[in-house]
This record gives C-alpha cells, structure tokens and sequence, in this order.
C-alpha cells in the first residue's frame, strides 16, 4: 500500500507539469474558445503561405460579434446582405464601448454561415476560404490586425462565422473605453480571454490540466488523505 501511494504521489505532479507543458498560446489563450482557434487557424495559413501573422485585436473582433448579431441568425442573408460601414461607427462600435475616435478602416470582411457546427479549423478552410475571393481578401498586404467572432442562435444553430481584417496600429485602435469590452451574449470573439457562451454546442477539448485535477481528486478519495 505504501509503494502504490509512492507511485500516486509521483504520477500526478508528472500530469500538472505536462499541463503546464503546453505551448504559450495555449496559456495566453482560452482553449475551448472557437474565435481564438479561427484566428490561430488564419495565422497559420497566412504565415505558411510566406505572409505576416495578425495581431488578434479583441476590439476588432467585438465588432465581428456585432457583425454577425445584424443578420439577426438569417443564414440566407449572408450573401445578400452586407451591413454599411456607417454601422460600425454608429451601432456595433457602441455596442462594444468601443471610442469612436480609435477606430480604424475595415480592409476586409469574411462572414460564413452554417446550420451544423464544424470545427474552427474546417470553418476556416471549408467555409471562409471557399473560393478565391476569400483567398483574395486572406492574403491582401493592407492587413495589420485581425478580429474573429463565433455564434450559434437560440444556443443552438445556425453557426455564424465572422473575422473583420483592419490597417490599424497595435494597441492603439478599436480601443475599449476604460479598457473593458461589453460583453455580448450568445457567441464570443477572440482575444477577450473569454469563453464561449452556450458550452454546451460548443465542443470542449481534451484537458490535461482536468485530468491531474480529476486524478488528484481521486487519490483523495481512494487513500483518505
């Protein structure tokens, strides 16, 4: 009994080290938060095709969560609607408490809807990249920032797909008055360290850090300590 607690008490410091382990993005990032992984999914590719990767500016994709708010969960609006640029001044910058005055020109817009859930990646190459118009507006030189948004209707489908490109200056543009988004329900954008609302259509990664504490947990119970 007392090799088993030994070897008890050497496995689970091994399962939290692995979890601290994990690449950077994955500590500055929320893991199950599917705008987070369509930005890095968007980075990949444009650095893989020799272009500069994107700083994910949350205020930019604030207003991507806004942008698909205005089509209302209508997935046959998207390719007949496409909202005004006034509207992002006017309604989806105050939406978000976003100062006007740190607003920055739109150099691109990508918007994909779907009535079933695919992963971030898929949503990006399947969805998004379709055809050369998307591939056009991917790789444009004019492009500094980047901002995704993700959204379900009614906590369910369709599943809305957004990312706003924009020319802006780092840490200066689509600035949040007092440094704090609003927060808007369903869905969820990148760079906001939130999670995705709706948890339960959304799918939740494999986490290493859940299995140390569940195994923690466990050897609690099973030794009585």
């Amino acid at each position: 009994m007392a090799m088993l607690k030994a070897s008890w008490f050497l496995v689970v410091p091994l399962l939290f080290l692995s979890a601290s382990a994990i690449s950077p993005k994955a500590v500055v990032k929320v893991t199950n938060n599917p705008a987070d992984q369509l930005v890095a999914a968007l980075n990949d590719n444009r650095t893989a095709h020799k272009s500069s990767s994107l700083y994910d500016n949350p205020g930019l994709a604030c207003l991507a969560l806004q942008y698909i708010k205005a089509y209302q969960g209508d997935c046959g609006a998207v390719e007949a609607k496409k909202p005004s640029e006034s509207e992002f001044a006017e309604t989806f910058a105050p939406n978000c408490g976003i100062l006007a005055s740190s607003l920055s020109p739109i150099t691109g817009r990508l918007l994909g809807c779907q009535s079933k859930y695919v992963t971030p990646a898929n949503a990006f190459s399947d969805i998004l990249m379709e055809n050369n118009k998307g591939l056009e507006i991917l790789y444009d030189k004019n492009h500094t920032e980047v901002g995704a948004a993700a959204s379900g209707s009614d906590g369910g489908g369709p599943y809305f797909w957004c990312v706003l490109f924009s020319n802006g200056k780092r840490n200066s543009s689509f600035a949040f008055e007092g440094g704090v988004a609003k927060i808007s329900r369903p869905g969820c954008f990148s760079g906001a360290n939130d999670e995705c609302s709706g948890a339960s259509n959304w799918p939740q990664p494999f986490s290493l850090w859940s299995l140390a504490a569940t195994a923690l947990m466990a050897g609690v119970y099973a030794f009585g300590l």
